[in-house]
């Protein structure tokens, strides 16, 4: 018999969800959405949150409704090499290749830069990222309740912070707001939904998933139909926060375009609107809060990378495994924030999809009794479409042209399919191909229960 827990019990799951999701890095995107979208920023918000809130529900969602006991369990109905290799590179894009050098650059960003004068801005990011990994390794070695402490102080601290600056841009916007940049000019919801992959959330909702289910365990809760819905009502409760958090960041950025001026990145946003609104001390509060925010990000990250890859690379010791992912993280964080976006969205082109396909097929699975023809035929179809999306987008930010074989494939599929130009041409062939595997897996069923009762 389950325990009925309350809704405080759903309100403190749901802040440790909203804590594990919102990477202070998150705070960027939807302010840099806000200064490109402009006038448009109603539409682009609303495709961001599908991708930014909607997604990471979802994805915690799957995990509980599956059964899965982690994500390599859930990504293996495809094929254990595939479930090896995709939770692999998951960790890795949410860890040390993006999202982990990430918490070093926007810390450095928001907290350090606008107080160092540009005659030390060449040694301010190297030395400030060696201190911050430097205590991120020392912490994430032997990892304890400070953190977790620390933690939970954080997210109020962050909500109570940001609700004085969208108040301030609310009551007293910054200026009016301007009109879209071209790449929000048309299709800005679509451009939104692109833009909230930038988060990560979705792919991290497919580890998170576990911490939350094991959590609602511990309050008592244990069949399989009350923690998905503990699940739900908790992730409610986080997807609301982080709804109301990014679009206000959206609204200030739009807002703040006519005072602070266009930035390729968004931390120079929030910074400069602190310094606008709170003067010296709101900026100070805001740099000292992020950058922990940040720093026991780092440390969740790297102690999950750390324990995932020593577990399934058994021969590696833990602690050899933190040391690498730190020092790997330290060089790249060096490349600066603007870069590691640039580098980060073909990955995440690439990504994504696969990762919204599988959490389609985990809800989906009964229909088609969990037959792995329908899981490997689905995510096949998207695999060609997201690599080549991924490639494209590699070779524009790079700024160099599509090598001819490269170039013919992206004109046939622009020519053939749906929504391709929006970056969602894997969308429709994965649903038809779902549908059509479908049937041939039931028929397939069917016919084999025939068999065996004839022979009988």
């Amino acid at each position: 018999m389950d325990k009925k827990l309350s809704f405080n019990a759903y309100a403190v799951i749901g802040m440790m969800l909203f804590a594990l999701f919102f990477g202070a890095g998150n705070l960027i995107f939807p302010a840099q959405l806000g200064q490109a979208a402009g006038t448009e920023v109603g539409m682009a918000i609303f495709g961001f949150l599908i991708t930014g809130v909607g997604l990471p529900l979802l994805g915690i969602l799957a995990i509980g409704y599956s059964k899965s006991s982690d994500l390599q369990d859930l990504s293996s109905r495809v094929h254990p090499i595939f479930g090896v290799v995709f939770t692999s590179l998951l960790y890795l894009t949410i860890g040390p290749f993006f999202a982990l050098p990430r918490t070093g650059a926007v810390s450095y960003e928001i907290g350090i830069a606008p107080f160092i004068g540009q005659e030390f801005a060449a040694i301010g990011l190297p030395l400030f990222s060696l201190i911050f990994f430097g205590v991120s390794l020392w912490v994430s070695l032997n990892p304890s309740k400070l953190v977790d402490n620390i933690g939970k102080f954080l997210s109020p601290a962050i909500l109570l912070t940001l609700a004085a600056l969208l108040i301030m841009a609310i009551v007293n916007p910054m200026s009016a707001i301007q009109g879209p940049q071209e790449a929000y000019a048309s299709g800005s919801f679509l451009k939104g939904f692109t833009e909230g992959y930038n988060t990560m959330d979705a792919l991290a909702s497919l580890v998170f998933g576990i911490i939350v289910i094991a959590t609602v365990r511990k309050l008592g809760v244990t069949s399989p139909k009350g923690i998905l819905s503990a699940t739900m009502k908790s992730g409610i409760v986080a997807a609301g926060l982080l709804a109301v958090v990014y679009t206000g960041i959206a609204y200030l950025g739009a807002t703040s375009v006519g005072t602070l001026g266009m930035f390729d990145t968004g931390g120079p946003v929030l910074s400069g609107a602190s310094s606008h609104y709170f003067g010296t001390f709101g900026a100070l509060l805001l740099a000292v809060i992020i950058t922990l925010a940040c720093l026991t990000t780092a440390i969740g990250l790297t102690v999950a990378n750390a324990e995932y890859f020593h577990k399934l690379l058994p021969k590696v010791s833990y602690k050899m495994f933190v040391v690498i992912f730190s020092v790997f993280s330290l060089v790249v964080t060096n490349a600066g924030l603007s870069n590691i976006i640039t580098y980060s969205v073909p990955v995440l082109m690439f990504l994504y999809p696969l990762a919204i396909v599988l959490i389609m097929l985990a809800f989906l699975s009964p229909l088609f009794k969990h037959d792995r023809l329908v899981y490997v035929s689905a995510m096949a179809v998207t695999f060609f479409i997201a690599i080549v999306d991924g490639l494209k987008t590699l070779t524009a930010s790079l700024g160099v042209s599509n090598p001819a074989w490269l170039q013919s494939v992206i004109d046939f599929y622009a020519s053939t399919l749906p929504l391709y130009s929006d970056g969602l041409g894997w969308l429709v062939p994965a649903v038809i191909t779902i549908a059509i595997a479908s049937v041939i897996a039931r028929s397939r069923k069917s016919l084999n229960v025939q068999t065996a009762r004839h022979e009988a």
